[in-house]
């Protein structure tokens, strides 16, 4: 029974130290880049006007290698159609193919190729999309979210921005002045029309729904308490109890050599018998 249990507090030992070690190396490679976009308006304005936006990932571990990007952008309007908005994604060297999948007022659009750059500690990769909406558009929002994945389509990092669109009419509008006719002293003097325009929001991080590149979309990264502290939490926890088991092993190998070498406590008194032959007494 003893060595039953020496070899299964070996085996624990040995799988919670093993898996405590994958767990606390692995965690941080989890939260090791970023994504920006730039290029943003205030606000969008429909017709001829054409925006680039640019979506720069970069790796934030110095200790890491360099990997190949996969770029997909996630495109969402309110109060406009899709068929309103024009998203090109663009190289140097020209349009870069592109996958579009829509789903109701959400389009996405994924990279059919890796981009020709390279992602490395202090090197950067960039996306370049130029967006562009109808003359008929004269009011509305949209959102963009531009995700960059690896080779094996792991999300890296994701950015979020929500703008406003208004009508090429409605940015060259202004208030109108009212005319210099006196009032009369028994109605009150009329006061003059505001033009309201919607408020533009910050880049904000929040999810957008849309359908999954060709393979399957892991889960994205959030803040707080997430998947890297609770790696990290578990594989204290299992390198403590492997350091227990082992503990515990330690004491019951040397419980078991002493009762092995000791006797037994009920004949440490008991007289030795004389194996040798019997002589009489002499006088």
């Amino acid at each position: 029974m003893v060595v039953v249990w020496r070899y299964a507090l070996r085996l624990g030992a040995l799988v919670a130290g093993v898996a405590g070690a994958v767990l606390t190396l692995a965690a941080p490679a989890q939260a090791a880049f970023a994504t920006e976009m730039s290029g943003l308006p205030a606000r969008f304005t429909a017709g001829d006007q054409v925006r680039t936006i640019s979506a720069v990932v970069s790796q934030t571990d110095r200790r890491g290698g360099c990997a190949k990007v996969r770029w997909s952008m996630v495109l969402r309007v309110q109060g406009i159609r899709l068929d309103q908005v024009k998203v090109d994604r663009v190289e140097e060297n020209g349009d870069f193919p592109v996958e579009i999948r829509t789903e109701g007022d959400v389009a996405r659009l994924t990279d059919r190729q890796l981009d020709p750059g390279t992602l490395c500690p202090g090197r950067t990769v960039t996306a370049r999309y130029r967006v562009a909406f109808a003359e008929d558009v004269t009011q509305g929002r949209v959102t963009l979210a531009a995700e960059a994945y690896d080779a094996n389509l792991r999300l890296l990092a994701r950015q979020t921005a929500t703008r406003s669109v208004v009508g090429a009419g409605a940015a060259a509008t202004r208030t109108p002045t009212p005319s210099p006719t006196p009032a009369q002293p028994s109605d009150p003097p009329s006061e003059p029309a505001q033009e309201s325009t919607p408020a533009d929001d910050p880049i904000a991080d929040q999810p957008v729904d849309a359908a999954p590149p060709p393979a399957s979309r892991p889960v994205a990264q959030t803040g707080g308490f997430g998947v890297v502290q609770a790696a990290f939490l578990l594989g204290g926890l299992l390198l403590s109890l492997g350091a227990g088991l082992l503990l515990r092993l330690r004491h019951l190998t040397r419980a078991a050599n002493n009762e092995a070498e000791d006797p037994p406590v009920d004949r440490l008194w008991e007289r030795p018998t004389s194996t040798g032959r019997w002589h009489p007494a002499r006088r």
